[in-house]
């Protein structure tokens, strides 16, 4: 599977705050171009409990969000078990198999990394970047986190800022969606 480039999303659970949030940026890209400033990169599914952020083809990510949002009825919202069952139907269908995502999902259960590779991972201390942006993005918001003064939402915000700055496929418009229990 290629590297998903075009966005930043970033993933966060607090069992502290009693709360997870996804923030993404809001840039689509189209080889070098800038198509539109503010997309829509995170969803709310199983209602409203389970967040969704997608990194890489839009048209793959949004067959992916309805199989992902059958697996959850499937299994009675259950994160881990409906992102297992996702994986194995990706990597298994003719047609699945070829869809180029990654999925940061979280909900109550924790955070969890999807791919097509046929990865479902638990990150450490509960954050995951995903998409080009990612890496600083995750790197930015474990430097918040150590130092213990700011919630989980704007961590998430601060994080996509710096990322922003030193990603070129990453924009200033960012989204923080957030669920609490």
């Amino acid at each position: 599977m290629k590297p998903v480039r075009n966005t930043t999303i970033l993933a966060m659970y607090s069992p502290d705050e009693r709360r997870a949030v996804i923030a993404c940026d809001g840039q689509a890209t189209l080889d070098t171009t800038v198509i539109k400033k503010n997309t829509r990169k995170v969803y709310r599914l199983n209602d409203e409990r389970v967040l969704v952020g997608f990194a890489g083809a839009t048209a793959d990510c949004l067959a992916l969000l309805d199989k992902f949002e059958g697996k959850l009825k499937k299994y009675d919202g259950k994160l881990k078990r409906s992102a297992v069952e996702l994986t194995k139907e990706w990597r298994t269908d003719r047609i699945l198999r070829h869809l180029e995502a990654v999925m940061a999902v979280t909900s109550e259960e924790g955070v969890l990394m999807i791919s097509g590779a046929g990865d479902v991972l638990e990150p450490d201390g509960g954050i995951l970047g995903i998409g080009s942006g990612g890496a600083y993005a995750l790197a930015a918001a474990k430097a918040f986190v150590s130092m213990g003064t700011l919630t989980v939402d704007e961590i998430a915000r601060r994080s996509l800022e710096i990322a922003a700055e030193i990603d070129i496929y990453t924009n200033d418009q960012i989204v923080v969606e957030g669920i609490s229990w």
